[in-house]
This record gives C-alpha cells, structure tokens and sequence, in this order.
C-alpha cells in the first residue's frame, strides 16, 4: 500500500487494507506508549501545571511487548504520505481517504477508548443510577452493580484524560489536519474537520496553532480560493465543544475579530451564510471576558489548600505572571477596540459588515478599562445613522455606556432602631418577626409619608426600593443608597463623558435623533424600546436637568404631532423618555425634582386627555417601567397625580375611561406597599360595577380584583391595612340578591308597537351580573390566596345567575373555586351550600352545583374523602330530581365519582337502583290507565343509576356491570325518556370495549352475551 503498487490497486482493494489496518490499529496501539516529543510551550502561562502527573495505562498481557520502533511514529509518517498521495491521485476515493484519515488521528489522541464512546457510558450509568434509586436506604446507597458500574465508568474517565498536554507531534497533526479541512474536496474537508475539532477538544489550549493560520486566510488580499475560504469558515463555526471566536483569551479576540468582520471574500451565499452563522453563536454564546485578572485573599488561601503552599519565589512568580498577563489583556482589548473603530474609517465596508463591527464593539463594552475616545465617538454618531440595524446597535452601545460612566453612589449602614428613632417611631422587640402589616414596617409605605421639605431631609430619609424590604422582618444592619449622588458638571467631567454629553447637548443632534426614532420598527411593529429607555435614565441620571430644556421641546413636538404616520411613533419616544426622565431623576434634588415634576405633570395631564388605542401600551409601559424598582414614597408626586385619575369623574369617552384605569393598574408595581391607595381604588372602583359601558365594567372588575390580592393570611401574621375581601364581597353578595331580584321583576326588554324600550334599571342589574362574574373570575387569577369565607356565601348567588347570564365566563369562574385547594372548614362550608342549592327551584342552579360537585371532588380527591357519605346522599338525591337535564348531569358525575374510586360500587347500591327501575309508572285514574310523572322519574333515576355504574367502567369489565347491562336491556322498551339514556349508555359501552372486546366478553355468560348483542345490532338502539 506505501509503495509503487498503491496506484495500481483497486478501489474496494485499497479500502479491504485500510478497514485492516484500522481495525489492528485500535487493537494494539492501547499497548503502545506515546510518541516521545518536546512539549509546545507559551500556551499560556500559569502556576501551576495543567496535566496530570499520573497517567492511566493498561497492559492487555502479563509482559508489556516490545516494538522495534514506535508504531505510532510509524502510523503518522506513512499515512501522512498516503493521504497525500490519494488526494492527488486517487480523489474520487472518498470512502478511503476518510478512513486514512481516521487511522492518521488515532496516534495522537487514542489510548484504548474513546471520549464519545465514554460519555456515552457515563450516561448509560446515570440512567441506570436513577433506576434502581432507592429513597428508603439513603441518599448515596445504591446496590453493588450500580456501584462496580460506577467504578468502571470512572477509570474510562480517568483513561480518556491521559496526554493533554500539546507536543510538537500533536502540533504537526494538527496542522495537517487543518490543510486538510480547507481542500478542494468537500468529503475530505468535512471528515478532516471532525478529526480536527476531536483533537482540539483532547488537547488543552491546542487551538492557539491554527490561529494565526485562520487569520491570514480571512485577511487575504488576493483571490482566495472559495473551498479554502468555506473550509475555514467551517472550522470557525465548531461544534457544541469548540467554538473559537468565544473562547476566553483576548489574543484570539484581538486577531479574530476584526478580521471575521472584514473578511472580503465571503460573496457566495454560502459563505454569507457560515458568516451569519458564526455571528449569530457570538451572539448567543459570547460572556464577557474579564480584562484585569485578579483574586482576593480568600481565594488564593483556598487554592493554597487545595495544593500545596507557596515560598516566597514562587509568590513573586505568581505576580509577576499575573502581571504580565493583565498587561497583555489591556493592550489586546485596546488593540482589538481601535482596531474594529478603524475599518469605519480606513475600509470600505459593506454594510453588513458595518452591521457585524458595531455588534462586536457593543459586545466589548465594559468597566475595568477605559474605552477609546474614537470608540465613543463612534457609536454616539452613528445614533443618526442611516442604516437601522446600525442605529439599534448603537442604542445597545450607549445604553451601556451610560451605565458604565454612572458616578458612584454612597451607600449607608443603619439599624432599624437609628431609622426608627430618626422618623419617630417605636423600634419593635428582638422576637417580633410576624409578616404582614406592622408598626414598624409603616414607615415604608405611603400611608405614614410625609414629603420632605427641606434637601437636608430629603437626603436624610431612608428609601428601600426593593419591596421585600421590612414584610417579613428587618435584617439587622440596614443597608441602603444616600439619597444624593454626584453627577457630572459642565466644565469638570472627564472627556470620554464629555463626548455623550456634548452631542446630546447638541439641539440639531437631538433632533434628528428624535426624528430617526420615530420612523423605527421592529418587524412592521413599533414597540416601547428598552434600550431606548435606559439610554434616557443614564443621561437624566449622570447629567441631572441639564438636558431638561432640550427634551422637553422635543416632547411638546412629540405629543403634538399631527402627522398620522408619525403619530403612533412620536407617542412611543414621548413615552421612553418621560420613563427615562422619571427613573434617572431617582437621585436628584429636591429642588431639581420640584422642577422637573411641574412639567411632567402638566405634560401628562395633556397626555392623558389625548390617549388613543395605538398609543396606550407605550404609556402603560412608559408607567410600569417608570416605577419600577422603586420606593413609593420617592415616587409620591406621581402617585399623586394616578390618584387624581382615580377621582376624576369626566367622562368625555368610553375609551379614556378604561385608559385612566389602564394606567391606575400600573400601581401594581409597588405591591403592598401603597395600602391607602388600594383602599382608594377600591371605594371608587365599586360604586362602578353597574357601569354602562362593558369595556369599563371589565377594568373595574380587574383593578377591584387587585386591590383586594394584598388581603393575605399569613401564619402569625396579618394584613390589616388593604381592603377586607370578605367584607367587600359581602357587600357585593347583598347587591346582587338584589340585582338579580331586580332582573326577575322586570323584563329588560319591552315592545311597544314597532318600538323596543330598553328598562335601564333592568339592564343596571345585568350590567351588575356581569361585572360580578369577571370580578370573581379575576380574583383567582390576582390573588395568592383567593379563597375567602365571602367566596363560599357567594357562590348559590354564581349557581343562580345560570338561568340568567348562562356564558362560559359563569362556568369558568365557578370551576376556578372548585380547582382551588379547599381547607377542611372552606370544604365543609361549601358542601352546605351546595345541598342548599340543590333544593333551589331554579333547575339551572341545581345543573350547576352537580358539575361543580365532581369537578370540586377531582381537584381536592384526599382532603374531600372524610365528606364522602354527604356527597353520595346529594348525588343520589339529584338523581330523582323533577328536571331531565339534572337528574342526566347528576349520573354522570355519579360515574366519575365510580370510575375515580371516590364512591365504591356495592350491593346497596345496585340493588337501590335495580328497585327504582322497577317502578310501575302506571297509576289508575278514574279507571283509566296513566302515566305518572312522579313515579316515571323515579324509575328513570334508576336506569341512570345503572347507567352511571355501566359507565364507571370504560376499559374494563367491574363485577357489577354485567348486571346492570342485563337490567338496561330489560328496560329497551320503555317510555321514550328512558330509551334515549340506555340508548347513549350502550353506544358508549360499545364504544370504550370494542378494541378489547375479546377480553371482556370473558366476563359475561353465554346468554348474556346473545341479549347484549341483540340490543346491540338492533336498528332502533345502533345505527
């Protein structure tokens, strides 16, 4: 095969000797040592070493054999040749130029297993780990296989990491390997690709040899052959193991990145798309890299341990390497920085590779080194950028610079009696930790706030803007931010601020930033833009009201807009930057605050006043972010203005009207800790549940069900400030008996003639039904614990109002308590109220409370047991109730309460219903022969009964269904009533028992099974 005779063999001869020799090869190279070579060195620097100094070797015979030379030397040199050779001559043999490929990597990396086939192994023995997992021996006591699988599993492990350290063989194969993966041929580079990338994973740091190799093919500027372009592409793009533009080493950043984002030669759309590829994975995969490398006491006492203790010369190793390495970090992030700054200037970029620079520049965007002046400089202009994909970068861009320029804030450390004390109050005792509604927590929420008057208590004054703060207990050191932080000055501020302050400073700049901000969309769709947000919150935040002025001429240009096309859009900016306004001025002076919210108030009262559909959501946003993360009390200027929302009874349209309340909902941010304004909403928002308007009326019943979420029992503690649930519900309860009395009397329709007169105080009280059922529906959808003693009075009026306003929204908002976990007492309550129900007149109630009975049982199955004997006493009651549609509901929860086990098929019952379906329904009247309505109902509860005990079993045969068939078909010619139940039962028998109905025919007698046929192939009852 090495020698002249190579061309002159056959294909399927050639590749026989290959399969024989890769089949020996890994035979008999486990027995082979490694190829004795000089370590490749200046990987990277390090301490301590990153090999092992124990290597696993296993001998396969009692004597280690003896070779005359190295097989592996042997093996590299050979098949090096010939796979030279057979890409020259023979290329069109691509089945055997993958195998010699395969046996020209073995060498380097294979030792006796593999590390797919070992990760493999490892996931067989989790699998099998978890099998045979038993909880009542322990946690770590597994049987003796498990363990001796363990074992096994670990020194596979243990073999795999044998010889990662690069030596110059290694180096020489990998290169090779490379030339490989950029040829000509696809075969040859798809399989050399997947031997590189094997042994770039196996070698520690061994991807730093091709690096440089990589680089000149993107930075070519010659033709560049295609194929080599693609190969290399290719390699860039790895795997899930290997992927090098990410890899944590700023000299592979410093050389890569620029030149994937100039790279010239990618024109096919084939390598335009390995390029978006490789893109679109630093997008997903890149984590910033820290630049100074350093570690804490902690730390390197920890690592002392874990090794061995350092003497004083290798402490100053240590430091010197450090160092050496952060210098290096600094200057390759600086270097890498300029450099992708540079190709806006210097090269004539596409645009998608504009697109590509300024995503990787955004990505570079960090803290520990100053970035460069022309970097800033770049990204503020490109604000006004013509292309939008640049533009949108460049807000990501400034939005973290703002936030890396943020000055300094000053934190304080206090106990709560030093704050106490301060805001005058009683500091409570050491064993006081109750969750909920305390003394000491009162100071925190917007009852008990005071604004101040003066900068010297506003800089005094506590804010904690995180809400856990204080609801369950204090920790012992308080620590918070300064009301008061240092913001750049005009005049004083380093240069890298003064570049972002002087463009925005800049009226003409501004504008048209403003103007290009209108006009974005994000896939035909304009919506409230984050990035926008926080690059406001940093200007207003690091500059303080410097920029006021500017802004708000741009926002009276913006809320005026006239222009429909750019209406939506200007609503949208306004929006973003009153947010940004409202969160940067977080730390400002009393006195600047005073200002800004003067204007802001005037501002959004226009607002307000002038909202539409499309231009809601931004001002929802523009609240719910503008509040966000925030002590209400710093927050009371705009509290105070939703509150005069809330008081504000003009009404000039439906819209506006469920906008205020749109807005008001916004509070939600501040959770507990706004209580009176709860209390507010709730003393306003129910005097509107009758509302005219259906829009309103859906509001209402959200914003009621919120304000109410906060009424919470906790274990040793209470919530006394909200509204009480249970006494709003009450009253709730007390005005719909009367709504639905109302609604009875009189009709809400009258015809007069031609004419259709609408009764409004009809129509008040439905308008009251209905927002009762949305405001119940809501309630368990806001509430943590929405089950209240006032849900269960309420619930015969829910089962009630089904003859009246019938709708999925009724029955959903029923079957929500019925999934709700029912405590004993809540369980025994409701069981009253349903056998209360049941006697109701109205048929649709008792309907109701029988689909609510087994939906209740399924959801609370364990807890329901002790109220087994109630509910089966009120199912069989309903089964011989007056109305049709009760008693068919009632069977078939009857049914599931067999089927679930919840109620046992026994002799009583089955010989209960076998005696109510022999009722005689004939009664003699004046010597006439009658039906009896009364008796016939009777019988038909027992056909049910024997129904519900047929359909308890849908996939199996139980001991009582034969029977219970035999007394169905008896009964085939009863009245019309009964006919239609057996009929429905035995079609749905046939139905579930068909497929195994070899089997069940087991269960029934030779005449038994001829009646059931015959009932069943009649026309009259299957068809």
């Amino acid at each position: 095969m090495f020698n002249e005779n190579c061309s002159k063999m056959s294909n399927n001869e050639r590749l026989r000797s290959l399969r024989f020799i890769h089949e020996i090869a890994l035979g008999c190279l486990r027995m082979v040592p490694r190829i004795q070579s000089e370590e490749v060195s200046n990987l990277v620097s390090s301490v301590t070493p990153y090999d092992f100094k124990c290597q696993a070797q296993y001998s396969l015979y009692a004597k280690q054999p003896k070779f005359e030379e190295n097989l592996r030397m042997r093996l590299l040199t050979d098949f090096g040749g010939l796979l030279d050779h057979l890409i020259q001559y023979h290329s069109d043999d691509a089945t055997a130029i993958k195998i010699a490929l395969k046996i020209y990597s073995l060498p380097a990396m294979y030792y006796g297993n593999f590390e797919k086939s070992t990760n493999k192994l490892l996931k067989e023995f989790n699998q099998l780990k978890y099998a045979f997992k038993t909880k009542l021996c322990g946690p770590k006591q597994h049987p003796r296989f498990v363990i001796v699988q363990r074992l096994a599993v670990q020194l596979e492990l243990f073999s795999v990491s044998n010889f990662r350290t690069l030596t110059k063989i290694d180096q020489q194969v990998i290169w090779k390997l490379f030339e490989l993966s950029i040829n000509r041929y696809s075969e040859v580079r798809r399989q050399a690709q997947t031997n590189l990338f094997e042994m770039l994973g196996h070698f520690f740091f061994s991807y730093q040899v091709i690096l440089d190799r990589i680089v000149d093919l993107l930075n070519q500027t010659n033709d560049v052959d295609h194929d080599q372009l693609k190969g290399c592409l290719y390699i860039l793009l790895g795997n899930d193991a290997n992927f090098l533009p990410v890899k944590h080493s700023w000299v592979i950043v410093e050389k890569l990145w620029p030149s994937i984002a100039s790279t010239k030669h990618a024109t096919k759309l084939s390598t335009q798309n390995l390029l978006n590829s490789i893109i679109y994975q630093m997008c997903q995969r890149y984590h910033t890299m820290a630049i100074v490398e350093d570690t804490n006491e902690i730390a390197r006492k920890v690592a002392v341990d874990l090794w061995r203790s350092l003497d004083e010369h290798d402490l100053e190793f240590y430091n010197r390497i450090c160092k050496e390495r952060n210098d290096a970090n600094i200057h390759s992030y600086q270097n890498v920085v300029e450099k992708l700054t540079s190709l806006f200037y210097t090269d004539q970029l596409t645009c998608r590779q504009q697109v590509t620079a300024i995503t990787f520049i955004m990505f570079l965007f960090q803290k520990q080194v100053q970035i460069p002046l022309s970097c800033i400089r770049m990204t503020v202009e490109f604000l006004i950028h013509e292309n939008q994909n640049i533009r949108k970068a460049a807000e990501r861009c400034v939005s973290a610079l703002c936030r890396i320029q943020k000055p300094p804030i000053i934190y304080l450390k206090k106990s709560l009696h030093e704050i106490l004390y301060h805001v005058k109050k009683p500091c409570p005792g050491e064993d006081c930790c109750c969750p909920g509604d305390r003394d000491d927590n009162l100071w925190i929420t917007i009852n008990d706030y005071k604004p101040a008057e003066t900068q010297a208590e506003w800089e005094q004054t506590c804010f904690l803007d995180k809400c856990f703060h204080g609801y369950y207990k204090w920790p012992k050191i308080i620590k918070y931010p300064m009301n008061k932080r240092e913001r750049y000055v005009k005049g004083a501020m380093p240069e890298h601020v003064s570049v972002v302050y002087d463009r925005f400073m800049d009226k003409s700049f501004l504008t048209k930033s403003v103007q290009y901000w209108i006009m974005d969309e994000e896939d035909n769709r304009i919506n409230f833009d984050i990035h926008r947000f926080r690059i406001f919150k940093g200007l207003f935040r690091n500059f303080g009201s410097d920029l006021i002025p500017l802004f708000f001429e741009q926002l009276n240009m913006l809320i005026h807009e006239k222009s429909n096309s750019k209406r939506e859009g200007s609503q949208r900016v306004a929006a973003e930057i009153v947010a940004g306004m409202i969160r940067g001025s977080k730390y400002w002076t009393l006195e600047m605050l005073d200002q800004l919210w003067e204007k802001l108030i005037a501002l959004l009262t226009e607002v307000c006043q002038n909202l539409s559909p499309e231009t809601l959501q931004y001002w929802g946003a523009c609240f719910k972010f503008g509040m966000e993360d925030l002590d209400p009390r710093r927050m009371h200027r705009l509290i105070e203005f939703i509150h005069t929302l809330i008081k504000d009874q003009t009404i000039v349209n439906t819209f506006l009207e469920t906008s205020r309340w749109f807005l008001v909902l916004k509070l939600t941010n501040f959770e507990w800790r706004v209580p009176a304004i709860w209390c507010t909403i709730n003393e306003y928002a129910k005097e509107m549940l009758d509302h005219p308007y259906k829009a309103v009326r859906e509001h209402i019943a959200n914003i009621l069900s919120v304000s109410l979420s906060f009424d919470v029992k906790l274990p040793n503690g209470q919530a006394t400030r909200h509204p009480d649930a249970n006494r709003f519900i009450d009253t709730i309860r007390e005005r719909l008996h009367q709504a639905i009395e109302i609604y009875e009397k009189k009709p809400l329709a009258n015809i007069i003639g031609h004419t259709v007169e609408i009764d409004q105080e009809a129509r008040k009280a439905l308008n009251f039904i209905e927002t009762v059922i949305q405001f119940h529906t809501r309630i368990f959808m806001w509430c943590l614990q929405p089950m209240k003693s006032a849900i269960i009075r309420i619930f015969p009026y829910l089962c009630e109002l089904e003859s009246i306003a019938s709708s999925e929204s009724l029955t959903t908002s029923r079957m929500y308590v019925a999934m709700t976990y029912l405590h004993p007492p809540f369980l025994q309550a409701l069981i009253e109220q349903l056998e209360q129900v049941c006697k109701n007149t109205k048929w649709h109630a008792r309907r109701a409370a029988m689909e609510f009975v087994q939906s209740m049982v399924f959801y609370n199955f364990f807890n329901a047991r002790v109220y087994t004997k109630q509910l089966r006493e009120l199912v069989l009651k309903c089964l011989s109730d007056e109305q049709l549609e009760v008693r068919t509901v009632a069977s078939v929860t009857l049914a599931g309460f067999y089927q679930c086990g919840y109620i046992q098929v026994n002799q009583e019952d089955f010989t209960q219903f076998h005696t109510m379906s022999k009722t005689n329904y004939f009664s003699k009247v004046s010597g006439k022969k009658v039906v009896s309505t009364g008796k016939l109902i009777k019988r038909h509860g027992g056909i049910l009964g024997l129904c519900a005990i047929v359909l308890s079993s849908p996939y199996d045969i139980s001991n009582y269904v034969p029977d219970a068939l035999m007394l169905l078909c008896e009964h085939s010619h009863d009245p019309d009533l009964i006919q239609k139940s057996i009929k429905k039962t035995l079609t749905e028998f046939r139905r579930t028992h068909h497929d195994s109905w070899h089997e069940h025919r087991e269960k029934f007698t030779d005449d038994q099974l001829v009646i059931l046929a015959d009932v069943l192939i009649s026309p009259n009852y299957y068809a």
